[in-house]
C-alpha cells in the first residue's frame, strides 16, 4: 500500500479535533496525476457534482484533490454505516502529501476505514472507481469494531500547561504553591512523574500517559500537567479537559518536526491546552505574545492574561470583557479586576526566581504562576508564600537557572535548549558579571534541531560570550554526527568573528574546560540537556556550593556596582 505513509491513533484532544482522532498522512500522487477522466469519475462515484479537478500536476487538482480525498473518507463512511462524521484535511510542505483527520469512537474500526481510503487511492488507475469504493465500504463495514477511546475525564482540579519556554519552570512553580496550600499535588513533565515533589517514575511524561498515571493516583488532589508539543502531535491529549490553562510562549523551537514547519502552526498546536479548557475554568494566556494573545478567540473558559506592562492594550481588552490580568506596578506582582483598584500580591524582590526583577523570563513565569495559582482558587496568602519559597536551585527546579558558586567563579546551568532560552540565559549571566568579568559559555543542542537555529546559537554565542566551547550530548544527536552539528554552530560563531572554538564530546567536558579557563568574577554558563546530574556532581566534586537566595542578590547587586 504506498498512498498510506502513516496512520496514527490520537488518543485524546489534538490539533484536529478536541476529542480522540484517527490522523492519516496520505500520499495523493496518484490522485493528483491520474488522468481528469479517472478524477471525474471518482467525484461522480463520492457526490461531487460538478466537480473540475484540472489537469494531471496543477495546482488545481492538487485542491480539488484535497477536496476529494475528505469526501471520499465520508463516502466510505456512510456506506459502511455511520451516517456522519467531521473531516479535516491540511495540506503538507509537500504538495503531493496530505494529512486527513476523523474522530473515532470503535479503535479497530477506525483505522481499517483509514486503510480501506489509501486502498481506493492506491488502485485508481487499475480498478474500476465504483467497485473500489464499494469494496472499501464493506470491509470497514465488516471489521470489528474495537475498543473505544481511553481519554479521561479528570476527577480533581488540572492545572495544564503548556508554551515553547518556561513551561517547566512554571508548572513547577504552581505545583510547590499547590503544596504550600497543603494539598497533595501530582505533576508530569518531560523529567517524570512527581507526587508531591518525589520523582516516582523517570522519563517523558508530557505526553497523555503522564496525566493518566496522575489521576490514577487516589491520594493526588491537584494535577499540573507539562503538555509539550510532541505529545500532542503524537499521542493527543489524555485528558478530555482541563480547569485551568496556562501558554507561555510561542517561539522557534522543534520546526520542521511533524509536519509543523512555521510560528503560526506552532501556534495551533499549543492552543488545543486552553481550547479544552472547562468553560467555568480560567485560560491564563502570555498578552505580550501576539500569537498566544490571540488564542482568546477560541477559548470557552474565562481570559486571564498577564503581561510585564501594565498599560498593555491587551490587558485593556481583557478586562473590558470581564477578564482578569496579572502584571507589575512598581515592582509588585499585581492583579488587575475590572472595575476594582489593582491588589499588590508580592514584591518582585521577594521572589526568588526573578532575582529582584532582572530575569524578564522569569518575571513573566512568575506573573502566569501567579495567575495560575489565584484561578484554581489557592489562596492569596499562600501563592504568596509559595512565590517567595521556590528558588532557582537543583531542589525546586532542576537544570532551569541552576547557579552555583566555585570559588569566585560563578557557574550558571539551564536547558536553553533555543534561541529564546538562550537569550533568557545570557540575560542572567550578565545580570550576575561584575564589571570588568567574563562570560564564558558551553555551547550545545539536540540534533533534530533546524539548520538555521543551530547556526543562529552559534552566532548568538559568539556576539555575547566571552569564550565559548561546543558541549555535545552523545544521547541526543537525533541521527546527526559531532561534526555536522560542529559545522553548524561555528558557522553561526564565525559570521560574528569568533573562530578556533574548542568541541567536547560531553557537557561536563567542556564545562570543565570553561571553568579551567574561567577567573575571579567570571560567569560560566552551560546549556545543560543530557548531563544535568553529572555537572551536578562535577561542580559538587570541585568544591562547588549552589546559590542561595542571599548569595544571589549579593551577586546581583556587585553586578550593579559601576
Amino acid at each position: 500500500m504506498t498512498s498510506l505513509v502513516e496512520l496514527r491513533v490520537l488518543e485524546g484532544p489534538n490539533l484536529y479535533f478536541p476529542r480522540a482522532t484517527i490522523k492519516l498522512t496520505l500520499d495523493i500522487s496518484g490522485l493528483a496525476d491520474a488522468p481528469t477522466a479517472t478524477a471525474k469519475r471518482l467525484a461522480a462515484r463520492i457526490g461531487l457534482r460538478n466537480a473540475r479537478p484540472g489537469e494531471p500536476g496543477t495546482g488545481f487538482r492538487q485542491r480539488f484533490a484535497a477536496r476529494a480525498v475528505a469526501r471520499l473518507v465520508r463516502a466510505v463512511a456512510h456506506e459502511s454505516g455511520t451516517s456522519r462524521l467531521a473531516v479535516r484535511v491540511r495540506p503538507t510542505n509537500d504538495p503531493h502529501t496530505l494529512v486527513v483527520a476523523y474522530p473515532w469512537r470503535h479503535r479497530e474500526r477506525a483505522q481499517e476505514m483509514g486503510r480501506a481510503v489509501a486502498e481506493v487511492l492506491d488502485e485508481l488507475s487499475t480498478s474500476d472507481v465504483e467497485e473500489v469504493v464499494e469494496r472499501a465500504a464493506k470491509r470497514v463495514k465488516d471489521s470489528d469494531p474495537g475498543a473505544a477511546p481511553t481519554t479521561i475525564t479528570p476527577r480533581i482540579p488540572v492545572i495544564a500547561v503548556t508554551g515553547t519556554n518556561g513551561k517547566t519552570t512554571t508548572s513547577r512553580m504552581i505545583a510547590h504553591i499547590a503544596r504550600t496550600w497543603g494539598k497533595h499535588v501530582g505533576w508530569s513533565n518531560t523529567d517524570g512523574i512527581y507526587i508531591d515533589g518525589e520523582l516516582v517514575e523517570a522519563g517523558d511524561y508530557s505526553g497523555p500517559s503522564g496525566a493518566g498515571k496522575i489521576l490514577a493516583n487516589e491520594d493526588v488532589e491537584l494535577a499540573v500537567t507539562e503538555t509539550a508539543r510532541g505529545g500532542i502531535l503524537l499521542k493527543g491529549i489524555g485528558l478530555t479537559r482541563n480547569d485551568v490553562s496556562v501558554v507561555t510562549n510561542v517561539t522557534a523551537d522543534h520546526l520542521g518536526l511533524q509536519g509543523i514547519d512555521t510560528l503560526d502552526q506552532l501556534a495551533e498546536v499549543k492552543a488545543v491546552v486552553p481550547h479544552i479548557t472547562r468553560k467555568s475554568g480560567w485560560a491564563v494566556l502570555n498578552a505580550d505574545d501576539p500569537r498566544v494573545f490571540a488564542m482568546r478567540q477560541i477559548i470557552r473558559a474565562q481570559p486571564w492574561v498577564f503581561s510585564r506592562d501594565p498599560d498593555s492594550p491587551a490587558v485593556r481588552d481583557i478586562l473590558n470583557v470581564g477578564g482578569r490580568a496579572t502584571t507589575v506596578i512598581d515592582g509588585w506582582v499585581s492583579v488587575l479586576r475590572p472595575n476594582a483598584d489593582a491588589l499588590p500580591v508580592v514584591e518582585l524582590a521577594d521572589v526568588p526566581m526573578t532575582l529582584a526583577g532582572l530575569s524578564r523570563f522569569n518575571v513573566e513565569n512568575t506573573l502566569a504562576a501567579a495567575s495560575a495559582a489565584l484561578a484554581i482558587g489557592i489562596p492569596l496568602e499562600t501563592v504568596v508564600d509559595g512565590l517567595r519559597t521556590f528558588r532557582p536551585d537543583a531542589e525546586h527546579n532542576p537544570g532551569r537557572m541552576n547557579f552555583f558558586s566555585l570559588g569566585e567563579v560563578s557557574v550558571v546551568m539551564d536547558l536553553a535548549h533555543n534561541e529564546a532560552g538562550l537569550e533568557a540565559m545570557l540575560e542572567i549571566m550578565n545580570g550576575v558579571r561584575r564589571p570588568g568579568c567574563r562570560l564564558l559559555l558551553g555551547l550545545g543542542a539536540v540534533g533534530d534541531r533546524q539548520d538555521e537555529l543551530l547556526e543562529r546559537l552559534g552566532e548568538m554565542a559568539g556576539m555575547h560570550a566571552d569564550v565559548v566551547a561546543i558541549g555535545h550530548k552523545q544521547s541526543y544527536l537525533r541521527g546527526r554526527s559531532q561534526e555536522a552539528m560542529d559545522a553548524l554552530f561555528r558557522a553561526g560563531l564565525e559570521r560574528v568573528g569568533m573562530g578556533d572554538v574548542a568541541s567536547y564530546d560531553t557537557e561536563v567536558e567542556s564545562l570543565a574546560a570553561l571553568v579551567d579557563l574561567a577567573g575571579p568574577g567570571d560567569v560560566v554558563g552551560l546549556m545543560c540537556h543530557a548531563e544535568r546530574q553529572e555537572a551536578y556532581d562535577w561542580i559538587a566534586g570541585h568544591g562547588g556550593t549552589a546559590d542561595d537566595p542571599a548569595t544571589l542578590s549579593a551577586k546581583v547587586r556587585a553586578a550593579r556596582v559601576v
